[in-house]
């Protein structure tokens, strides 16, 4: 099969879809790969590099014509014209927050995998799970940049100095995002609270970190007394009771947030304030470290990508059911349940799409 690596056209968007690692790796399989020039400049990838793995160094036109493309994220608007009924797309795509997306999609009869529905028995999602741990460790990074005086912050050290109390940051959901804010949070010395409704996973978090991480059980209450000194919060009461120059960071906000005053950020204008309250709250964290992102991505697509490319999409759809929840439309028809409710749509079995196609 061949196999098509575009560069990102995404406003800020640095990364790349494949490694060198995972073009030869597809080699070694039999399938050709072609990659955009400079497709992988933004993660300091250089085509040299993709040649010598074995890949073609093409324009955008000849990379789309593959017969699978993947990329990082959803195709933008001036990318519609490379959709057609014969391509098999495997990216981010997130169609419930981007109908248009998926009005594009569907009307090219293009066969749409997203790495975000990929799921396995036990519920996780494999193809988000490097992602969120990118983002949970720069929350921390970030929190501790923005709590710097020069920055708009309180001047406070996260993890203070011998005689001096360190920062104290509060973390809410201890899931891939969160846990590994607090882990990172905690080796820089910080005071960390993590706050969740699953106690198992508390007494798991509590195992490993021996008790150098705070656990509370998530309720209103405990979530308001953590807050009035702490740097994350959910109403808009509790951020009016945060210090003046405190930090939120709302890693979730690409997914709606959880905090009432955040509202989405960019890069290139990170932060606002909100009653004295600095707020970040960028939507794609991962994209600031380009580098380490891209690599950690194709450490989870890779195994996927290869599925795809060997069996083609309806057999390896067939006999994996996690790659078959993260088929999202097949032949002009939308195939993941939870999508098509969102977008109030109808949804067919993927198994009976690809049958009827």
């Amino acid at each position: 099969m061949r196999v098509g690596v575009p560069t990102e056209t995404k406003t800020a968007e640095a990364r790349v879809a494949l490694t060198p690692d995972g073009v030869r790796e597809l080699r070694q399989h039999g399938h050709a790969v072609t990659v955009q020039s400079g497709a992988g400049e933004g993660s300091a990838i250089s085509d040299a590099q993709y040649r010598a793995a074995g890949a073609v160094i093409v324009d955008a036109e000849e990379a789309w014509a593959a017969d699978l493309v993947v990329k990082v994220k959803e195709p933008q608007p001036a990318e519609y014209r490379y959709l057609r009924a014969d391509l098999v797309l495997f990216t981010y795509l997130h169609l419930a927050a981007y109908p248009d997306v998926a009005k594009a999609l569907l009307a090219a009869g293009t066969t749409a995998l997203a790495y975000e529905t990929v799921q396995l028995a036990d519920g996780s999602l494999p193809l988000l799970a490097p992602m969120s741990e990118v983002a949970g460790r720069m929350a921390t990074q970030v929190g501790a940049h923005y709590l710097e005086s020069p920055h708009g912050g309180r001047g406070v050290l996260l993890g203070g100095v011998p005689g001096v109390r360190p920062a104290r940051v509060v973390v809410l959901g201890a899931g891939n995002v969160g846990w590994n804010a607090a882990w990172i949070a905690q080796g820089m010395q910080a005071e960390v609270l993590l706050l969740d409704r699953n106690l198992d996973r508390l007494r798991w978090v509590d195992q490993i970190h021996q008790g150098r991480i705070t656990t509370l059980a998530s309720n209103r209450g405990a979530i308001e007394r953590a807050v009035e000194r702490a740097p994350q919060v959910v109403t808009e009461e509790m951020v009016a009771s945060m210090q003046p120059a405190s930090v939120i960071v709302d890693v979730a906000v690409d997914q709606g947030g959880c905090v009432a005053t955040t509202h989405e950020t960019t890069h290139a204008e990170p932060v606002y304030t909100w009653r004295g309250v600095l707020h970040y709250a960028v939507g794609n964290m991962p994209g600031a470290v380009p580098h380490t992102s891209t690599y950690a991505l194709t450490n989870a697509t890779l195994p996927y990508i290869a599925e795809v490319a060997g069996a083609g999409v309806a057999a390896a759809a067939a006999r994996d059911p996690a790659l078959c929840g993260g088929v999202n439309a097949v032949a002009g028809r939308l195939t993941n349940r939870a999508v098509a409710e969102a977008l109030d749509l109808p949804a067919l079995d993927p198994l009976t799409a690809f049958t009827d196609a």
